[in-house]
């Protein structure tokens, strides 16, 4: 599944955070954001996740235009881990990684393949033994890795990455990049994330997006 941007202008209210973007996500590749602080990445990201109205430009899954879609179809072939989440209280990690399946609920919220999409992403990010606790118990990392199972258990063809490795040690960082490699290579998921190390980028992305000041200022493979 490929998701491309083409001539994006990105904005809040009059301030232009980006600029004329062209990005492609290839099928079956991991590309990976990097920049500074305020260059527009994240912004990009969500733009390309139909969570920021697009000033100019448009956005394309498969080579069709992206705004017809339905929120819920779209959702089914397109996920975002978020920068930031507000934490639930009184809410335990399995529903919260249930939260994933939302788009495939029917009216009466029925999902047949939920509890085993569920399993499966509570078992690959290792979170299947605090199931019952609640994340507002958590510690950083800990609900990194159950944000990071809410949206594998969607089961996009599309998985975008805003900051994945946010609190996390360097052990789990590397932890939760190669499982995301995992994810890319044995199922064909095309990955977007961003990310401040710029090793972590070279080593874990077949192309690597360079934005500064709302613009890409240059892309190609991290050799390069």
């Amino acid at each position: 599944m490929t998701l491309t941007g083409t001539g994006l202008t990105l904005g809040y209210g009059r301030q232009v955070a980006v600029s004329d973007a062209d990005v492609a996500l290839a099928r079956g590749e991991v590309t990976a954001l990097v920049g500074p602080n305020g260059s527009g990445k994240s912004t990009l990201l969500r733009a390309l996740a139909r969570l920021h109205e697009v000033a100019a430009g448009e956005v394309r899954l498969d080579g069709e235009p992206a705004a017809p879609l339905s929120p819920r179809a779209f959702a089914r072939r397109v996920t975002l881990l978020a920068q930031s989440r507000p934490v639930p209280t009184g809410v335990c990690v399995r529903d919260v990684v249930g939260y994933g399946r939302h788009p495939y609920r029917g009216r009466f919220g029925r999902d047949d393949d939920g509890p085993d999409a569920v399993a499966w992403a509570m078992a690959v990010t290792g979170v299947e033994a605090m199931a019952g606790r609640g994340v507002d118990e958590l510690s950083g990392g800990e609900r990194q890795r159950v944000w990071l199972a809410t949206a594998l258990a969607q089961r996009t063809g599309v998985l975008l990455l805003d900051e994945p490795t946010t609190y996390l040690d360097l052990a789990h960082q590397v932890e939760v990049l190669e499982l995301v490699c995992r994810l890319n290579q044995e199922r064909s998921r095309t990955v977007a994330m961003v990310l401040h190390d710029l090793n972590l980028a070279a080593r874990y992305s077949d192309l690597v997006v360079v934005m500064h000041a709302g613009r890409i200022v240059t892309q190609g493979p991290p050799a390069d």
